[in-house]
């Protein structure tokens, strides 16, 4: 009978990724037998996508092979799709039928974007959800203008004015005017919202940043209204309103991979399962949830967001707590004093807020900057397959806030 201990890791978006490489420096720093404990990454793809630059209009920088993150600190990777989790068994199957058993679970299943049974939204919408909807958008905006040079092709509307839709919204312009240049047409790109302010979440501090910005991007915005109907030819609003678009992308809302539910425990309103200071599912013993299928306290009066900032650190802790809590080794608690949000908005700029109020403390090309240092640096893991330079990078250890540029 072996005695080889397994750890699962589902998923390898930020939350997943470093999950398996924070078991895998804790098990090193612990000077585990080799081969002793196992960590193994599920997931669909052999990529760590960076997941929150797909709304950007070059995305070549953006898939990043984990063979180079995960090969050089001995975690295994298996390319599937998990299509069952029997906690009580300790046992994922995956598309196919194989089975894996685990002594110890991480769920980072990442969450996906909530698309509501609307006519021909699944046939005619597109979205920026995962860099190959992103890319299938791409493609067809390269396309859009073949013989349809027309104002209908030459109009994108976005749904869901949320930080992504903001983010999608302000980048269209842009690039719809790259594929009708010298055409005459003049691109126009709609933002809708139900809501009765875009960036209804971003506070009142924010807003009016953020308006001045979509403003400037020519994006036009339409609030307190949602959509019906999607087709070929563009939307249909609550209103009773059509909209003619050759592009309809879909940017509102976020769940849960649908997964968390066969956990068995209660979910939050967005399918999270709850966990402890440690990362823990309550009421589940032996499994661990990190990043957008968690709902962590964050402090005494926030949880968790869905976002790289909390994924990437609840991660490393997942990973240090999941091999100490199977070797019987401390446990590290999470918290997170500080929160900040850095909003893209294309050509204007950007806007840095700071605190769950979002009180903006810089702007424009000021924010810009900090932006592009966050989604080109900061986010990354390192590259050059070096060992201990992962190792390093995925300490339990809380970043600094962004420099604001102040």
């Amino acid at each position: 009978m072996s005695d080889r201990r397994s750890i699962l890791v589902l998923g390898a978006g930020f939350a997943g990724l470093w999950t398996a490489l924070g078991a895998a420096r804790r098990l090193d720093e612990l000077g585990a037998e080799e081969g002793a404990v196992t960590v193994t990454v599920i997931s669909s793809h052999p990529f760590h996508d960076i997941r929150v630059r797909n709304y950007e209009p070059d995305l070549s920088a953006c898939r990043i092979p984990l063979s180079g993150l995960l090969d050089p600190v001995g975690v295994d990777h298996v390319c599937a799709d998990v299509s069952g989790i029997d906690t009580a068994a300790r046992r994922v199957t995956v598309s196919g039928g194989d089975t894996y058993c685990y002594d110890r679970l991480v769920v980072a299943l990442g969450s996906q974007v909530a698309k509501p049974d609307i006519p021909g939204l699944g046939e005619f919408g597109f979205d920026v959800d995962t860099y190959d909807a992103a890319m299938k958008l791409h493609r067809h905006l390269a396309q859009v203008c073949d013989g349809r040079a027309d104002p209908e092709a030459a109009t994108a509307v976005v749904v869901g004015a949320g930080l992504t839709g903001i983010e999608t919204a302000s980048e269209l312009p842009g690039m719809l005017a790259k594929a009708f240049a010298g055409s005459g047409i003049e691109p126009r790109v709609v933002l809708i919202d139900h809501n009765p302010r875009v960036g209804s979440d971003m506070g009142a501090s924010a807003r009016p940043v953020i308006e001045a910005a979509l403003a400037e991007n020519g994006v036009e915005t339409m609030t307190g209204v949602g959509v019906t109907n999607v087709d070929r030819h563009g939307v249909t609003l609550s209103s009773g309103e059509k909209l003619a678009a050759g592009t309809v992308v879909w940017c509102a809302g976020m769940r849960a991979n649908p997964l968390t539910a066969q956990l068995g425990t209660d979910r939050d309103r967005l399918g999270r399962l709850p966990v402890d200071d440690y990362l823990r599912v309550i009421g589940s013993p032996g499994v661990f949830a990190a990043g957008d299928v968690a709902a962590a306290r964050m402090d005494d009066e926030h949880l968790s967001v869905m976002s790289c900032q909390h994924g990437r650190p609840m991660g490393r802790y997942a990973g240090y707590n999941v091999v100490g809590d199977l070797l019987g080794e401390p446990l590290l608690s999470l918290r997170i004093p500080w929160y900040a949000t850095v909003l893209d908005l294309g050509p204007a700029g950007a806007v840095y807020t700071e605190g769950w109020d979002r009180q903006v403390i810089s702007r424009g090309t000021t924010a810009k900057a900090t932006k592009a240092t966050i989604n080109t640096e900061r986010i990354y893991p390192p590259l050059n397959r070096d060992r201990e330079a992962l190792l390093a990078a995925a300490a339990p250890a809380l970043q600094a806030r962004p420099d604001p540029g102040r």
